[in-house]
């Protein structure tokens, strides 16, 4: 640190008579009062000499005091921030500030380049596992009917059966989609789980059936004629429905219904493959480590960078995340992008099980939580819903415009439930009960289904159960309300109504209305909370 001392001082130069004397530092002024008489002039130059070194060291001090009360980056000197201590020479960064800053830069930007491709990672991760696992090809879908072929999908429903597949148009070329009449919920998303279509009850055939013609990011064909026409603004693409028929004949007549082919092979499609899981473990979780990177990457080369990603694509180069080159982080990035994932996972965590939004509560003083807080589009009218879209996509897949209709009758309501009446996390280990009020608020059943909240798959116990709905065989109390039951053993004569959990383990739960009705979005049906009952 230099101080500026103006002007010689010598007696010559000593006042008359008493005045104050300037002492500056950078943003600084420090003033001595020097008393003066003409028999003290030389007792006074020393003594002003004193002052001077006290004032230089004073001035000295107090910079550095103000700079890091203030949080001003000093000239010289150092600051303390919560990323460390920061270290300026003449308002230059020392080297291992230089360090410093940068390795701050690119861990906030790996956390951030995390929580912003959770929904992207979530596809990839099991368009991985239904290619490399279940060895299912463009057009082949996979059947995910019992608790073993559902275990390893974030949040499915227990008692619904899926059918579903993935496509790269890159390779395939447009692909026609050939879907059969009958009570389906189904859908056509991007890698950002975006719908492009909804298929079945919710999307142009109403139930009715038809030929879709699924175009890739610049594809065109010349004759659409008979056909619903839909754009991908992505190569890879998700294809899939739910059978909502209870049926198991008509089920298996619409699965086999089903045709995805190439629009060049449609005078003479193939049959589509139908691939069974086979009990073969898989998982559809988020990788951690640098895995979750190498899928980052790889998305980030196979597909077109969208106006509203450019930022953040630009984030993710410093950390050897770059379209056109291939994933060789340094030992440097590979340090940074592994600590972001343990970071930037505990966050999604926290947006998905602790929610702020106000928009969240259901039911005033209730623990229930809308699951559910973006639109399809996962787009408002001023942002893109950056924190909900974690929220959601850290624990489930797909989002389609019949999972956020507030149409009554049409699509499905999804209400989460972390805590219990008291608002404690629910475990494993304790006992529950929910009674489900009569008349529930749907045209077609509800359904309950618990999950591990560390997995946010179903429960992994010996029974092969995790959830229950409103067309099974159920007890009923007398006046038409239904008592659910959770806990490590069912309750002697309420089997049906029981639902398994694990001892020390964390679990929350889904409740899904199908097709749910007016009394659901008025608020005049309500759900009570999950009660501890021992």
């Amino acid at each position: 640190m230099q101080i500026g001392v103006y002007g010689v001082l010598n007696e010559s130069y000593l006042p008359r008579s008493d005045t104050n004397l300037s002492i500056y530092a950078p943003r600084h002024t420090l003033i001595i009062r020097v008393p003066s008489r003409p028999r003290e002039h030389s007792m006074a130059a020393k003594e002003i000499r004193r002052l001077l070194g006290i004032a230089a060291l004073a001035a000295m001090a107090s910079t550095y005091s103000v700079a890091s009360n203030q949080s001003e980056l000093p000239l010289f000197g150092t600051i303390d921030t919560r990323v460390g201590q920061l270290e300026f020479r003449g308002g230059y960064p020392s080297k291992e500030t230089i360090d410093e800053l940068y390795d701050e830069m690119d861990f906030q930007r790996a956390v951030q380049g995390y929580l912003w491709a959770i929904p992207l990672i979530g596809f990839a991760q099991w368009q991985e596992e239904h290619e490399n696992v279940f060895g299912a090809k463009d057009g082949d879908v996979v059947y995910y009917v019992s608790f073993l072929d559902k275990l390893g999908i974030l949040t499915s429903n227990a008692t619904t059966p899926y059918i579903i597949g993935f496509l790269n148009l890159s390779r395939t070329g447009p692909i026609v989609i050939d879907y059969p009449a009958g009570p389906t919920a189904g859908g056509l998303l991007d890698m950002w789980q975006r719908p492009i279509s909804d298929l079945g009850l919710t999307g142009p055939d109403k139930g009715k059936g038809g030929k879709y013609l699924l175009l890739g990011p610049g594809q065109t064909v010349e004759n659409s004629e008979g056909y619903t026409v839909v754009q991908s603004p992505m190569n890879n693409v998700f294809h899939a429905f739910r059978v909502l028929a209870p049926n198991p004949d008509e089920a298996k007549t619409l699965r086999e219904s089903y045709k995805a082919y190439p629009y060049s092979q449609r005078d003479n499609p193939p049959t589509t493959r139908i691939v069974s899981p086979d009990g073969r473990p898989w998982s559809g979780e988020q990788p951690r480590g640098l895995d979750y990177w190498k899928l980052v990457a790889k998305m980030v080369n196979e597909e077109p960078v969208h106006e509203r990603d450019r930022i953040m694509v630009a984030m993710l180069r410093p950390l050897g995340i770059e379209k056109g080159k291939p994933f060789q982080p340094d030992e440097r990035q590979r340090k940074i992008l592994s600590e972001a994932t343990l970071v930037g996972e505990a966050m999604a965590r926290n947006l998905s099980y602790a929610k702020r939004q106000e928009e969240a509560q259901l039911w005033p003083g209730t623990q229930w939580k809308n699951a559910v807080l973006l639109e399809a589009d996962q787009e408002t009218e001023h942002y893109t819903s950056l924190d909900e879209r974690t929220a959601w996509f850290y624990e489930a897949v797909t989002l389609t415009a019949g999972m956020t209709t507030k149409t009554p009758g049409q699509g499905q309501a999804y209400i989460g439930g972390q805590k219990d009446k008291d608002g404690n996390w629910l475990m494993g280990q304790h006992n529950y009960r929910l009674r489900v009020p009569p008349s529930a608020p749907v045209e077609q059943f509800w359904a309950m289904t618990l999950y591990d909240a560390e997995t946010r798959c179903f429960i992994e116990n010996k029974h092969e159960k995790a959830g229950i709905d409103s067309r099974m065989d159920l007890v009923k109390n007398d006046d038409g309300s239904v008592d659910l039951y959770f806990g490590p053993e069912p309750p002697k004569g309420k089997e049906s109504n029981w639902s398994p959990t694990v001892p020390g383990r964390g679990w929350f739960a889904y409740f899904r209305f199908y097709a749910p009705t007016e009394a659901y979005f008025d608020r005049s049906w309500g759900l009570p909370d999950i009660e501890k009952i021992n």
